[in-house]
């Protein structure tokens, strides 16, 4: 048996190499090329010898070589990973990925470069499938964001067209409450559920509307006036909620010494979200307490009440739309006060902030008093 040479195997590592491999002389034509090349492409080697390398791209692939591939190894003698398709005898694509490199003498002259190719059929396609499916995925985003749009266009639109029935029903009850014509106690009292489920149904309108034009882009809108007091506002709000929780015990404590510029409507909207979220989760044989001042440069208003405090998980979590916590009546609503309270503090420029023990748990509202500059 005759003996493997070293010029043997490093002619059969040339020959039939994983990948294809061709040389390019000073003159840029094609002086060797291995089997593995010539077999993917069923090109024979002298097919390949004396021709230029682009002469085996098709079209896409001679434009790029001749614009891009080529002036940059001229300038930088190499070039790595570079996406190509050769031609193959039957008029076929083969893609592959493209490494090369020039070899020079200690004079810098040109002796040749080497050119491996590796056969990419698998991925390119994976690079396509891939494409497809973000294609896919960017459309069904599209869709659901459009969906998404309708959605809350139509619950604004809801809730504005509910706004009429609900004020004839309100305006009905005023009527019969000011005429006289109902007298008897129960009748009175009938009355009073009516305007109090009015204003109930009310309040959960303005949080839906309010959600519904957040996320369609405009946001709270508000109407800031530094010139008129908001302490009455204040009042005013913790007043209609005695009124509505006359089994509630609600103190207040208000020391506001100079001009905010805030809007006093919405204040007093993120206030009686507040202590409508402590009349419904405070313990109920302990008073809600709620206090507001002016110092350093804020306004401070805060809500506190007595009761189970706020699991962490919950913490996280409060100021999401649609979020009840651990729901213990029917009046919970929507999950949408603490919301658009966040909304309204952030409109301010300001924030709110919670702690929550076994003692106290206590929402606290911060905002400069006049309007920082955009």
């Amino acid at each position: 048996m005759s003996e493997f040479r070293p010029t043997d195997e490093y002619k059969d590592l040339f020959e039939n190499a994983p990948c294809g491999y061709l040389t390019m002389g000073p003159d840029g034509r094609v002086s060797k090329v291995n089997s593995t090349l010539t077999t993917w492409t069923g090109l024979g080697a002298g097919v390949f010898i004396g021709r230029r390398l682009h002469q085996f791209l098709n079209m896409a692939g001679r434009i790029y070589y001749e614009t891009h591939i080529a002036p940059l190894l001229r300038m930088q003698r190499f070039f790595n990973e570079f996406a190509l398709d050769f031609e193959t005898v039957a008029g076929d694509r083969l893609p592959v990925i493209a490494n090369a490199v020039e070899r020079r003498d200690a004079d810098g002259g040109l002796l040749f470069t080497a050119v491996v190719v590796i056969k990419a059929t698998d991925r390119r396609r994976y690079e396509r499938e891939l494409v497809e499916s973000r294609s896919q995925l960017q459309k069904g985003l599209a869709t659901e964001r459009e969906t998404a749009e309708l959605r809350e266009q139509f619950i604004a639109v809801l809730g504005h067209d509910l706004r009429n029935p609900l004020a004839a029903i309100s305006a009905g009850a005023r009527i019969l409450q000011r005429s006289g014509a109902l007298q008897e106690h129960k009748h009175l009292r009938v009355l009073d559920m009516i305007n109090t489920t009015v204003t109930r149904m009310s309040d959960l309108i303005d949080d839906v509307l309010d959600f519904a034009r957040g996320r369609l882009g405009s946001g709270i809108v508000l109407n800031r006036d530094a010139t008129q007091p908001l302490e009455p506002i204040l009042e005013q709000v913790v007043d209609e909620l005695r009124t509505s929780s006359p089994d509630r015990i609600i103190e207040t404590s208000f020391a506001i010494t100079v001009p905010v510029d805030c809007d006093r409507a919405r204040v007093g909207q993120l206030l009686s979200n507040l202590v409508g979220n402590a009349l419904t989760h405070g313990a109920r044989d302990r008073p809600v307490r709620v206090g507001a001042d002016t110092e350093d440069g804020e306004l401070k208003l805060w809500v506190a009440n007595a009761g189970e405090p706020i699991a962490a998980a919950a913490m996280e979590r409060l100021f999401e739309p649609f979020f009840r916590g651990d729901v213990r009546d029917s009046r919970q609503g929507l999950g949408l006060g603490l919301h658009i309270a966040s909304q309204i503090a952030q409109a301010h420029g300001g924030r709110i902030d919670v702690t929550s023990t076994t003692e106290e748990t206590r929402f606290v509202f911060r905002m400069p008093l006049t309007r920082l500059a955009p």
